[in-house]
């Protein structure tokens, strides 16, 4: 096996919601979150993303793009929406992807540019606890600062 990449710290936990107003809204007036960012669009990776930072993370709200989005079919079966991934953080992602595969881990489709504009891949959640975990490379340990 490969050698073991340093696990990051966690950059974010994703949140699939129905509605990334109304989601805004909610951490808004019930959590008091004052620095969310701008929601924008991924039609690639076929979402609608927001970041609301906390002290120490970020909060990831997702909304399909269109009805062929996988986070469509995550709200199909979670109408309310729900916690869909966590993201840590790793130095050199194709050392992280090579260390899981080589472990029988499976990498979900190619490394690609995540919403932070940094490559991420995922790992199936049936290898890691029934969790979907979003690896992301940040090699200088930035990407939330």
């Amino acid at each position: 096996m490969t050698a073991r990449p340093p696990l990051g710290r966690l950059n974010h936990v994703g949140v699939a919601t129905p509605s990334i107003e109304r989601s805004i809204e909610t951490y808004r007036t019930l959590l008091g979150a004052t620095m969310i960012g701008a929601p924008f669009d991924l039609p690639a990776q076929g979402v609608r993303v927001c970041f609301i930072d906390a002290p120490n993370t970020q909060v990831e709200l997702i909304q399909p793009y269109d009805e062929g989005s996988p986070i469509a079919g995550f709200l199909r079966k979670n109408p309310q929406g729900g916690q869909h991934h966590v993201c840590f953080e790793v130095p050199d992602l194709h050392a992280a992807v090579a260390h899981l595969t080589a472990g029988g881990a499976t990498v979900l489709g190619e490394p690609r540019i995540g919403a932070h504009g940094t490559p991420i891949v995922f790992v199936h959640p049936r290898d890691m606890g029934g969790v979907l975990v979003e690896l992301m490379e940040t090699p200088r340990g930035d990407a939330h600062d």
